[in-house]
């Protein structure tokens, strides 16, 4: 929900002089992109969860300092990168990743001596979630910094100007290291992942191997549960390159929105009444 300035510096008034729903309104507008964000950036829903109830702690604490001098959204947006660029608390910070390691897994064939696990559920249904969780999986393969552009890049398509001022890189540099990352992840794609034609790996094939690693449930499919955003969570385009090659994969998953749990975080804490979010000190941008 995009909100046109005067109606922003409205509820922005409204919430500093005690109005909750107002408040709640400008958050409710954007939970999702920020979970979106949260999401891509560290791999687990629960970890994204947990960052989106940070990052609108921020918002809420820091909202007195936005000047209006871009969208609300943006503005938020902004906050959220920051936070996340940063982030050490999630499940693949304490358990990292790598393209070797994961190669040498899809390599080892391990998948082939792992029997029917799917328990009655519809192989297509597994297959599909395997993809979402893998594909989300496989950017925590980047560093966290590579990650972040790949992600502004390919999947909320930033133009580089702004990417380049969030990050303190220039437009070009910007466009160098988003460049050199959609060759990593293409080059792996292409030797491991069956999502781009060529690769070893087939998404059918690893199911049972992925409930046999605890990497996939039968009974608790968390991606298709998430409820998928009609349209974009952003709008920061602005004549970016074309993107080529299998990291157009990225480009089409899904965007979602928050989930009942991040929602529900902010709405309990504001009807409590006891966190106080006029503050000139946190989240300024």
């Amino acid at each position: 929900m995009a909100f046109k300035p005067d109606q922003t510096a409205r509820l922005i008034e409204q919430a500093l002089n005690g109005d909750r729903q107002a408040l709640e309104t400008l958050l409710e507008s954007v939970t999702d992109q920020v979970f979106h964000l949260s999401l891509r950036m560290l791999g687990a829903i629960p970890d994204a969860e947990d960052a989106t109830q940070e990052i609108l702690i921020k918002v809420m604490t820091g909202i007195s300092s936005f000047e209006q001098r871009s969208a609300f959204s943006t503005w938020v947006f902004r906050i959220a990168v920051n936070h996340l660029r940063s982030y050490r608390k999630g499940m693949f910070s304490q358990h990292p990743l790598s393209f070797e390691f994961y190669g040498a897994d899809i390599a080892s064939g391990r998948e082939k001596d792992v029997a029917d696990l799917s328990r009655g559920v519809d192989g297509a249904l597994l297959e599909r979630e395997l993809k979402l969780s893998c594909s989300n999986v496989m950017l925590q393969c980047f560093d966290a910094e590579t990650r972040l552009i790949f992600i502004l890049g390919t999947m909320f398509k930033v133009d580089s100007r702004v990417a380049g001022d969030i990050l303190g890189l220039s437009p070009e540099a910007y466009r160098q290291r988003l460049s050199r990352a959609r060759k990593t992840m293409a080059a792996f794609m292409d030797e491991y992942c069956g999502l781009g034609g060529r690769g070893l790996c087939r998404c059918q094939r690893r199911t049972n191997y992925a409930i046999a690693t605890h990497r996939l449930d039968p009974e608790n499919l968390a991606y298709s549960a998430l409820e998928e955003a009609d349209g974009a969570l952003h709008s920061f385009t602005d004549e970016m390159e074309q993107i080529d090659g299998l990291s157009l994969v990225f480009s089409s998953l899904p965007a979602y929105r928050a989930t009942p749990n991040a929602r529900r975080f902010f709405s309990d804490l504001l009807e409590s009444g006891r966190f106080s979010f006029l503050s000139r000190d946190e989240g300024g941008m």
